[in-house]
């Protein structure tokens, strides 16, 4: 096995440190297992919020282009 020497900020090797303390293991033997793991994927802006998103064929393509969409924009919808 070969040997890697590495700089890590404090807050990672004083949570490794930890781990390693708590799981009664060496640091070493941490580090590889963090190593292996896949990383975690973080899902998109997109796929957050899909479910959102109307997607409706028969609504217009070009709502923030024509100005006929704009009509009546930002006036009180309340008629009392």
């Amino acid at each position: 096995m070969q040997t890697l020497t590495i700089k890590v900020p404090d807050a990672l090797a004083e949570e490794i440190a930890r781990e390693a303390h708590e799981r009664k293991l060496t640091k070493s033997e941490v580090v590889r297992e963090r190593l292996r793991k896949p990383a975690v994927k973080t899902p998109s802006l997109w796929d957050r919020m899909k479910d959102l998103v109307i997607d409706d064929p028969n609504s217009p393509g070009d709502l923030s282009t024509n100005q006929k969409h704009m009509a009546g924009y930002g006036k009180s919808r309340s008629r009392r």
